[in-house]
């Protein structure tokens, strides 16, 4: 079954009318509304005042209006009806049956008194009425207005609406003659011929007048009778109307192809609207953009074509998918509108000049965040404990999973538990546990019996996603057994993919939540009170107030309509929904083919809906773009295989590194088996070299032609610059000496579909050697060499740590409170608690807690996360180092320190040497400075800095050299300030930095000599920071003095400062012995030792995503 959309309809423009057209209509429509209440008024006066009736209807034919009769009244009422929706046929109606007759009797009666044959009348000119005169002029003119005014009728009928329609009535019209000439011959009359009665029981049924032409009867019949006959043709009138509504029969195929198109859209474009899945009711139909990308699924209610949520399918279609229902609208006479819209979809409706309003809002649970045990949910919590202690269970099922026997009772039960009838338009589909809709999710309540005790049904919206359709309950179930279904949706939907979770709609929501609130306005008041009247029919407050216990997030729903129409749109909606009565079924027009509703048809549909929904569940897999030279290369796939060899083994023949061969570590002669990135190919004819790379070592292979096991014609068309080869044969020497293996045998270890960079440019640009890593690692051999030194250097770091007994431990990257240093943390959450964690900036809080339970020598290697700039010598997350050495104090972790790094520094060069900027070297074998801060400060601004020196001095020295300072800063703030603006970067060889202000060190031990000061000092080398290390504050009552210090910083804005952790201070209560503390940037001083950017010494280093 192809799940194409059915031909649309011609999309040709709608013309729009002018002006005079417009007004024309307009008057038209209301002319015909005030000519129905007079044929009303005169039915109920001529009884008792004919005379004046007659009189009056006399002029009131001058504008051609039928004779006062019921079928008259009826026959108005559908043209007026017709004429205000813009139906071409009623123009027609009009002129073709009301005004050309008169005007052409009139035309005709003036040619013959005009040419003196009045005879032929049986009258003179002198006794012709005015009225019939006047009736052919205004006749003659309202029928040039309606012509010329005819682009304002655009609508047309259905197919088969006309003929339907005209057949039914002619068959009532005749019923009526013969029931009346039948009943004629049983009553007095003094219609003297057959003729006369037959003339009369015509005007009868038709409502005019039977002395009038065309009948002209003589005499009269029982006025009865003459009502009974227009009774009985306005029953016919009424009839083809009916069939007129209802249309021609649908078409099966065309209703099964657009269902099928219409789910094809929510398959392949899923979008954000939970009511997308409602257009497939089978109430609904579509109408599609120009490339069936799109659609606006919709119901004609009382002449409006009322559509349901969103536009379906690619977004950027919905404007052709709007245009194109507009242009259906117009074309029937229908009035557009659209209900339930998101604002993306108001927005794009308001494009085409609907007007929007607020309808209210819908409720949507997200299971990512719901818990039961938020402080808003307390009533929920509360409502389900009563079911809970009940023993009821809950069971979340798709319906595709459910016994088909299961599924019936289920469904049988839920049909007994309904009460009234179904309504619902825009959030029900009305067919519960339907065949189509495998994807329905059903939640199911059962007591401690196991007796099924509420049913609740959503539909699928889009991939992770269910809306609410069905919600019934036993009246035996406990209270609470709906919250219980809801909540247990919402705690264990993610198990089955569900994110989010659209309940019912509340009405007017702002209305109540305004009316509510302290200070409301006496409009709101009164806003809020006439709703709570209506909710005693609509359940508009019940329906609020069981959605907002569950502290959703809400989401407003537009209705997006005519400007004029708003009144006739909101009538029908309020019918679609089942809050107004709607017409009688026979009434309405066909909303599906009748053929569906078989069960032969009901199981093809489902059964092409079911594979349709297999093929397209999942979302289509993008097609890859190839450039030519990889479209070239996976054309290689199937010559390697073609040719009995795999391009991608399991394992290929490796006895030998390619280091052993280059290195001398082979024999000429013998035969070896090696592996490697094929680097360079040059192809001489009958001789192939290629290069190929094995981490950094490099070795030439020969393919030759007088080797026939070698393949070399193979070799030739199959191997490609990168791919990974394996070749096994005998070393020797080419004729210019190089050391090259003779290719015996080979096989593809790994084809490579993606070429390497240009061989003369190659990655040159910084970023994209960044973002193809892999490639730079593989092609070039100086990051190969800077990774692997830093494998090197982390590996002596260990070794010279354990040389000092020292223990290796891990702790949390994820943490409650951020803490250890001033920095602005990353954040993330848990659902399992519903709480805000926190990527670790240092590991320095829980080392001291591992500390107070006695290690007394321990470090940790491990990532931390600032969310902090990226440059040379920063990244988001880094590799840092932390000790703690027991009863030692920030001396003794400064020398720990210098020997740590020259041992790093040894392991990677082979002696105590770094790499400056420039390339030049410079000797660590030496003692390294030792310089306080106020000491190097001073050095910087030209005079001496100490802690005594006044603030006021310390202002005047940030101006000179544009430092921006506040008022409010504190001396030692500001020396920092200094510091990190005058020191810091000019420093070149380690110095180690002293004694920094106690303000700046929240951490550390106050100096023990100048309780201004901390035991503290920073390591800077070449511009950066490598590591600081402490005499740790170990005073509990200090420590948490200092934490509520950096908490109040944090309450006024400040992101980097740390919180108070009271887990920490707990800890530190217990006592901590003196320790020193040490933290070093592994990455910087890698970077320090080998001369390069922080971005070169990281496996992959952050860079910003394209």
């Amino acid at each position: 079954m192809s799940d194409e959309p059915p031909t649309p309809a011609s999309r040709t423009q709608v013309p729009r009318p002018g002006p005079w057209a417009e007004g024309v209509a307009r008057w038209t429509g209301r002319v015909l509304v005030a000519g129905s209440l007079w044929i009303v008024l005169a039915l109920i006066v001529r009884p008792f005042a004919r005379g004046v009736v007659d009189t009056a209807t006399a002029w009131v034919d001058v504008l051609s209006l039928p004779h006062p009769s019921l079928f008259s009244l009826v026959l108005v009422v559908i043209v007026a009806s017709a004429v205000m929706r813009r139906q071409r046929a009623a123009l027609w109606f009009i002129v073709i049956a009301w005004l050309a007759p008169v005007v052409v009797v009139v035309a005709l009666a003036a040619v013959l008194v005009g040419a003196g044959e009045a005879q032929a009348l049986d009258t003179s000119l002198s006794t012709v009425p005015a009225a019939f005169w006047s009736s052919g002029v205004v006749g003659l003119l309202l029928l040039v207005a309606l012509v010329s005014a005819r682009r304002a009728f655009p609508a047309r009928l259905r197919r088969g609406a006309w003929w339907r329609a005209a057949g039914v009535l002619v068959a009532a019209i005749a019923v009526s003659v013969v029931v009346t000439l039948a009943l004629l011959q049983a009553v007095s009359h003094t219609l003297p011929t057959f003729a006369d009665r037959l003339n009369w029981t015509l005007s009868g049924a038709t409502g005019t007048s039977p002395h009038a032409a065309p009948f002209l009867a003589q005499g009269n019949g029982p006025h009865w009778l003459l009502t009974l006959a227009g009774l009985i043709s306005a029953v016919g009138l009424l009839l083809a109307a009916a069939v007129f509504l209802r249309g021609a029969p649908r078409s099966a195929e065309d209703d099964r192809a657009s269902e099928l198109a219409v789910r094809r859209l929510l398959l392949t474009h899923p979008n954000d609207d939970s009511l997308a899945y409602f257009a497939t009711r089978d109430d609904r139909e579509a109408v599609f953009s120009a490339d069936g990308e799109a659609a606006v699924s919709y119901r004609v209610v009382a002449d409006v074509a009322l559509a349901a949520g969103d536009p379906l399918g690619d977004p950027e279609r919905w404007d052709d998918a709007i245009d194109a229902w507009l242009t259906t609208a117009r074309r029937y006479g229908w009035v557009p509108s659209a209900t339930g819209v998101t604002e993306r979809g108001a927005r794009a409706y308001e494009k085409f000049g609907l007007s929007t309003v607020v309808l209210g809002d819908e409720s949507i649970l997200d299971t990512r965040t719901f818990t039961l045990t938020a402080p808003a949910l307390a009533g929920v919590r509360h409502a389900v404990a009563r079911p809970k202690r009940a023993g009821y269970t809950v069971k979340l099922s798709w319906a595709e999973e459910i016994d088909p026997e299961d599924l019936a009772a289920t469904l049988a039960r839920a049909e007994e538990w309904r009460h009234g009838d179904e309504r619902g338009y825009s959030m029900s589909l009305s067919r519960f546990g339907d065949a189509r809709d495998p994807r329905q999710l059903i939640v199911s309540a059962f007591d401690g019996d196991g007796e099924l005790r509420g049913v609740l049904g959503f539909v699928p919206w889009a991939r992770t996603g269910v809306s609410l359709d069905v919600m019934r309950r036993s009246p035996e179930a406990v209270n609470g057994v709906t919250e219980l279904m809801i909540s247990t949706l919402a705690t264990q939907g993610r198990s089955l993919g569900i994110e989010r979770i659209s309940l019912n709609f509340a009405m007017l929501r702002e209305v109540f939540e305004q009316g509510e609130r302290v200070g409301a306005t006496p409009g709101q008041r009164f806003q809020r009170r006439i709703l709570l009247t209506a909710s005693r029919w609509w359940q508009l407050d019940s329906l609020y107030k069981s959605n907002l216990k569950y502290a959703p997030t809400w989401q407003t729903r537009y209705m997006c309509t005519d400007p004029g129409q708003l009144t006739h749109a909101l009538v029908a909606y309020g019918q679609a929904e089942g809050f107004v009565p709607e017409a009688p079924a026979w009434l309405r027009r066909r909303d599906r083919a009748v053929e569906l509703e078989r069960a032969e048809a009901r199981r093809a549909t489902a059964a092409a809906v079911l594979e349709q929904e297999s093929r397209l569940r999942l979302p289509a897999v993008p097609e890859r773009r190839l450039t030519d030279q990889q479209r070239v290369r996976v054309g290689k796939l199937a010559a390697l295989r073609a040719a009995g060899m795999e391009p991608y083994p399991v394992s290929v023949p490796r006895d030998r590194e390619v280091g052993d061969v280059t290195e001398s570590l082979v024999d000429t002669g013998e035969v070896v088996s090696i592996s490697g990135r094929v680097v360079r190919l040059r192809d001489l004819g009958g001789v192939t070299f290629a290069v190929v790379r094995e981490n950094t070592h490099e070795v030439q292979l020969m393919v030759t032609a007088d080797r026939p096991e070698a393949r070399p014609d193979l070799f030739a068309h199959a191997v490609d610059l990168a791919d990974t080869i394996s070749v096994t044969g005998d070393v020797t020497r080419s004729r210019t000496g190089e050391l090259t293996v003779h290719v015996a045998s080979w096989v593809m270890a790994s084809k490579a579909l993606t070429p390497p960079p240009d061989k003369f440019r190659g990655l040159t640009d910084a970023d994209t050697r960044l973002r193809l890593r892999h490639v730079d690692l593989a092609l070039n051999a100086g990051p190969t060499d800077l990774l692997r030194g830093r494998s090197t250097a982390v590996w002596a770091l260990r070794q010279a740590f354990a040389a000092h007994d020292f223990i290796e431990v891990e702790t949390p990257i994820l943490q409650a409170i951020h803490g250890g240093a001033n920095a602005r943390p990353f954040t993330t959450h848990i659902n399992a608690y519903d709480m805000d964690l926190y990527l670790r900036i240092a590991p320095e809080l829980f080392l001291k807690r591992l500390a107070v339970g006695g290690f007394e020598r321990i470090f940790e290697i491990g990532r931390n996360f600032r969310n902090e700039g990226v440059d040379y010598k920063h990244n988001p997350e880094f590799t840092s180092l932390e000790a703690y050495q027991a009863y030692a104090d920030y001396t003794t972790m400064r020398e720990l320190t210098r020997e740590l790094i020259i041992a790093a520094a040894v392991a990677v060069h082979g002696r105590p040497i770094a790499i400056a900027p420039d390339g030049s070297e410079v000797d660590l074998d030496v003692e390294w400075p030792v310089v306080t801060c106020h000491e190097a400060v001073s050095r910087a601004v030209g005079e001496e800095v100490t802690p005594d020196t006044p603030l006021e001095r310390i202002h005047e020295l940030c101006a000179q050299h544009d430092v921006e300072f506040g008022l409010d800063h504190s001396h030692g703030s500001l020396v920092a300030e200094l510091y990190d603006a005058l020191v810091e970067d000019t420093t070149t060889f380690p110095t180690f930095y002293t004694d920094f202000p106690k303000e700046t060190s929240p951490l550390t031990r106050e100096h023990r000599t100048d309780p201004r000061l901390a035991e503290r000092w920073d390591l800077v080398a070449f511009g950066s920071e490598l590591g600081t290390a402490y005499s740790e504050l170990i005073n509990p009552v200090d420590q948490r003095e200092r934490f509520t210090q950096q908490s109040l910083l944090a309450a006024l804005g400040d992101p980097e400062a740390m919180e108070i952790d009271e887990e920490f201070l707990s800890a530190l209560e217990f006592g901590l012995p003196p320790t020193g503390g040490l933290g070093l940037g592994l990455d910087r001083v890698y970077m320090f030792i080998v001369g390069a950017t922080i971005r070169e010494t990281l496996t992959f280093p952050f860079t910003k995503p394209i």
